[in-house]
């Protein structure tokens, strides 16, 4: 009880001071210095060279140094530092979710991962192999690890927050993220550890960049170690293991620049490794209900957790040329990406292997260990890009277009035949596959690819010296399911020296992702008495065409912004921007259709040897309607520099139709149960705000940050009548101390989320992961504490 008071003291006082020291920028953004954590720049949403100030610019982006983050920062990768900073962005770790335990899934604005375009130096980046299928956030979507790229390797991370699929394609509906990679002279290092208040979930950091002169331009070089332990919060008696996963990763990447002939070659390449291990379901022991089912006693007589272990392979690299024609600048490029994700279930058993062990006079044993297959993406991308600045023209006409070539690769392998057979005969006694996690089998093994071309203009225009416009307008088509054309208007006025009132309207789309069309999951359960299978059907298969799925196609989406930036001073800059997203056609996975619940569908799936199948559709509409307000304010304080930076994002998601296939018409309540549609809805928090004050008085640097989150509604997994699990808004606060030894010397020692806030507790039986409360908001784990070493050579 006294901690809490205390906690809300702290609270307390900290908002009254931000009323303070914003109360010139009531409505304000975000200008700070260039040492803060956040000041705005527009580089991606624009060609035209020269960028300016955000607060000029038509779009809202947000521009975030990297710098202090890697030096500095409580956290120790790239997606978790940025739920700490951007207020539209949000990032969980999830457990209890399979694969999704192994990548953290990220998102702009509350919807999906897939719905955000990830770009490197301004290239597009590939999405990874996976596709979540469980866990609160992001279900039946891909996204882009954002941990595959080292902290001390990024210079500064660009968010724009306006759809931008004419600029740049597919995925860009809330979005795009630009990560731009340092290529300057130096060297410098970075060493660090944390853990959790409860001296587990261990974390060990030593990371490197050293940009070296080649010839007469500069090759960037960056390597890292970053070894994650596992946390556990379940209940002191029970087996299970909640928490972080274990991970190990070991990543290096390259970024230079290096004149030849007329123009600039430029490369960037990257390699991670990640040997990553989430814990399963817990099985019983003797005298439970999982032996011979689920377990063997004479392999686990006290039971056991099953541990899906991940070896994650990314792989990236842009090779370009850029050069001037004349007039005309031109950017060739070629880039290549790669994600490959293969499971191996240890600790664990076949259940049907160690019963048939049993029946044949044996133990009962089976191996631990199992090679469970996995999957494989690959992307190509080819781009062309031409620009020229007509400064007569107007007050000044940027032109741009450009072509893009891609080609993309998936693949699902087969895992060793022990890991998904069935081998005392289904319904027998023992489980077929392995226990955690049963292997793809070969029905499910595929390789597609597929390629597409796109073509576009963007004109960015100075009406006059107060007036500027911006248009783009796309074409793309696909090799599996035709053409899209897209396009963009935007424009800002300046009101006053002081006020510029900005807006755009755009369409968008997001093509289908190839993880969506050719995913496929089969194991074998007994239905009824009969030995059936429960397949995550493929698109375009024979159990999808049997119940009618149609073939997907494109998600189409109309953005629109209206917004106002004030920036009366140097050093206080205020933005105000709303916007509303609609999307038609999202894809969604369905639930599991049967005889039960779709008597005429299951008796055609059960003629193909299927009792439950689900399946991807794009099946409904939703509009997302928010406000994104920043502000910031620098001043002098005794002696010292105090910069207040405050951040909001407000966020509503709503389902407004479900247009079922004609063969599942009428069974809308399978197709998207109202479980499923709250983790479309509310899978994000409806609100997020970030408040940080940073006081620098001579060698001592004090960081404090509060972020809060607001209120969610999920499912349950019983569903109606059973409530819905209710979460309250929660409130968490790092604080963190950096003493400069020297200019090239800094340690910082912190805590995050020091007043230990844990989401709302909920019935362990009716959540996701089946504990007592879902990874959101800020995550389950509780208080944690690091230090960092960082010097300069």
């Amino acid at each position: 009880m006294k901690l809490k008071l205390i906690r809300q003291a702290v609270l307390l006082a900290a908002y009254g001071s931000a009323a303070v020291a914003t109360a010139p920028a009531a409505f304000a953004q975000t200008a700070p210095a260039a040492d803060s954590n956040l000041q705005s720049v527009s580089v991606v949403g624009s060609r035209r060279v020269g960028n300016t100030s955000s607060t000029d610019t038509p779009v809202p982006v947000d521009y975030i140094p990297m710098t202090k983050v890697a030096e500095q920062g409580g956290q120790f990768d790239l997606a978790q530092s940025l739920a700490n900073i951007s207020p539209s962005f949000n990032s969980t770790r999830q457990t209890g979710a399979d694969g999704a335990d192994l990548v953290d899934s990220a998102a702009l604005r509350g919807l999906g991962s897939d719905q955000t375009l990830v770009l490197v130096n301004g290239k597009r980046r590939h999405t990874t192999a996976l596709v979540n299928l469980f866990g609160a956030r992001n279900r039946g979507n891909t996204g882009t690890d954002m941990n595959a790229l080292p902290l001390l390797a990024i210079k500064d991370v660009q968010v724009l927050r306006d759809g931008a699929a004419a600029q740049y394609g597919s995925d860009a509906i809330a979005g795009v993220i630009n990560v731009e990679l340092k290529k300057s002279l130096g060297c410098e290092s970075v060493v660090g550890f944390g853990e959790y208040s409860k001296h587990d979930g261990k974390n060990w950091l030593a990371s490197a960049y050293c940009g070296v002169a080649v010839g007469s331009g500069v090759l960037g070089i960056t390597g890292e170690y970053y070894d994650r332990g596992r946390s556990n919060r379940a209940e002191p008696d029970s087996p299970r293991i909640i928490g972080d996963t274990k991970s190990r990763n070991e990543t290096l990447y390259v970024n230079g620049e290096f004149p030849v002939g007329p123009g600039k070659l430029y490369l960037t390449a990257g390699a991670q490794t990640r040997d990553a291990s989430s814990a399963a379901f817990a099985r019983g022991g003797i005298g439970s209900d999982d032996i011979p089912t689920r377990n063997s006693a004479a392999m686990y007589p006290e039971g056991f957790v099953p541990f899906i272990n991940g070896d994650v392979d990314d792989r990236y690299a842009t090779l370009g040329y850029r050069a001037r024609f004349g007039e005309w600048a031109g950017d060739f490029s070629q880039t290549y990406g790669y994600n490959r994700m293969r499971y191996t279930i240890a600790h664990t058993l076949n259940a049907s292997l160690a019963n048939q062990d049993l029946l044949n006079g044996g133990k009962g044993i089976s191996p631990s260990q199992f090679d469970a297959g996995g999957f494989a993406f690959r992307q190509l991308t080819t781009n062309a890009d031409f620009s020229r600045f007509y400064p007569d023209v107007l007050g000044g006409l940027n032109a741009a277009f450009g072509f893009e070539y891609r080609a993309e690769n998936y693949k699902i392998f087969a895992g060793e035949p022990a890991s998904y057979i069935d081998a005392d005969g289904v319904g027998a006694g023992g489980a077929g596959g392995s226990q955690g996690f049963p292997g793809f089998q070969p029905g499910d093994a595929t390789d597609r690819n597929r390629h597409s071309s796109a073509a576009y203009l963007d004109f960015e225009a100075d009406l006059t010296e107060r007036t500027k416009l911006q248009a783009a307008v796309r074409h793309e088509r696909y090799s599996d399911f035709g053409s899209t054309t897209t396009g963009k208007l935007a424009g800002s006025f300046k009101a006053t020296n002081n006020v510029l009132l900005r807006a755009s309207a755009s369409t968008g789309f997001r093509a289908p992702s190839l993880q969506q069309v050719y995913f496929s999951s089969t194991f074998t359960d007994f239905i009824g008495g009969v030995p059936m299978d429960v397949v995550l059907a493929p698109n375009g298969g024979n159990v999808a065409n049997a119940a009618g799925i149609p073939k997907l196609h494109e998600e189409k989406s109309k953005s629109y912004t209206l917004g106002a930036t004030w920036t009366p001073t140097p050093s206080i800059s205020v933005t105000a921007d709303l916007y509303d997203i609609d999307i038609d056609g999202r894809i969604v996975l369905t639930g599991r259709f049967d005889a039960d619940n779709y008597p005429a569908l299951g008796s055609v799936l059960q003629s193909l040897g299927v009792g439950q199948a689900q399946f991807f559709v794009n099946s409904i509409d939703t509009r997302t309607r928010g406000l994104d307000l920043t502000a910031s304010h620098r001043t002098a304080l005794g002696g010292g520099r105090l910069t207040t930076f405050l951040a909001m994002n407000f966020s509503r998601t709503e389902v407004k139709d479900v247009h079922a296939p004609a063969a599942l018409a009428g069974y809308e309540d399978v197709l998207l149960s109202e479980r499923e549609r709250l983790f479309i809805e509310q899978g994000g928090p409806r609100r997020k705000a970030t408040l940080d004050f940073d006081y620098l008085l001579g060698k001592l640097e004090t960081d404090f940050r509060i972020v809060h989150y607001g209120p969610q509604t999920l499912g349950t997994f019983s569903g109606p009548p059973v409530p819905n699990q209710h979460y309250e808004a929660k409130t968490s606060a790092d604080l963190a101390f950096t003493w400069s030894f020297t200019d090239k010397t800094k340690l910082t020692v912190g805590g995050t989320n020091i007043f230990n806030v844990h989401p709302t507790t909920q019935n362990a039986d009716e959540t996701d992961n089946g504990f007592k409360y879902e990874s959101l908001q800020f995550g389950l784990n509780g208080a944690a504490y690091f230090a960092r070493l960082s010097h300069k050579f």
